[in-house]
């Protein structure tokens, strides 16, 4: 499995593509970066989710289309679960979840709850966009973790494929504790092997769209210990996907987290 896996991050893998770098500070790795608030970005990604609201398309993902849903189970599993728990009402805050791509993602699954709550928190040019284009009666966007508490408590915080884009990762996890949230889940990560946090670069393929910014490959037993001050840690678990760092594949993983009694 390794050597496969090796293999197809060499032909994944072209004209600087990928993550590279150790980069001392956040600044030092963003003068060699086009930033992901770029209005083009913004414009592909609303141009593609409105496909999936409106049921031209399956799928989206950063911005692309696809002809199937590539379901996170382990993300899947635990929202179901949250409703299971709470008589099929769900209130769900998804940090850093673009224009509804989880959502829409699980929206079939979605549909039978019966109180549904989905609170985005994005960059302000995302937040204004999702506001326009795809709010409703149960997705809605906003500016900040307050912003979307103060809406209706959360029972769920779901940050999927968004914490190693913070500049200060550590300050979200400290605003993220003072909620009270019952539940986390950290999901479609990759972390670092070793016990220290790396700052990259990362350099998106063309045929998505022109972008690179900094990429953190934070290390998963410290993130977990600054969880740990209010949260304990009910599951670990891989995703299907991998990236390549340094020649290696590094897997998309994640974390269900409950809030101590």
């Amino acid at each position: 499995m390794l050597r496969f896996l090796k293999s197809k991050v060499k032909m994944l893998l072209k004209d600087g593509v990928g993550w590279s770098g150790d980069y001392a500070t956040w600044q030092l790795a963003q003068q060699q970066c086009v930033g992901y608030d770029a209005a083009n970005i913004l414009e592909k990604v609303k141009d593609a989710i409105l496909k999936v609201k409106n049921g031209e398309a399956v799928y989206e993902r950063d911005s692309v289309l696809f002809d199937e849903i590539r379901y996170s189970h382990p993300l899947l599993v635990t929202l179901l679960w949250k409703a299971l728990k709470n008589n099929s009402k769900l209130n769900v805050i998804d940090f850093g979840g673009s224009l509804g791509s989880s959502y829409f993602q699980n929206k079939l699954y979605l549909d039978d709850i019966k109180e549904l709550h989905w609170r985005i928190v994005e960059q302000p040019a995302f937040v204004e966009s999702g506001i326009k284009h795809i709010q409703d009666k149960r997705i809605s966007f906003h500016n900040s973790l307050k912003d979307a508490q103060d809406q209706q408590p959360a029972n769920l915080l779901i940050i999927s494929c968004a914490i190693q884009y913070m500049e200060k990762p550590y300050e979200l996890i400290e605003k993220i504790l003072q909620f009270n949230i019952s539940h986390i889940i950290i999901d479609n990560t990759p972390f670092n092997n070793e016990y220290r946090d790396r700052l990259t670069v990362q350099k998106v393929p063309p045929s998505i769209y022109t972008a690179s910014y900094p990429c953190w490959f934070l290390n998963i037993e410290k993130v977990i210990e600054a969880f740990g001050k209010k949260y304990s840690l009910l599951s670990e678990h891989f995703n299907d996907d991998f990236i390549e760092l340094d020649g290696n594949p590094i897997p998309y993983q994640g974390f269900v987290l409950e809030l101590k009694k």
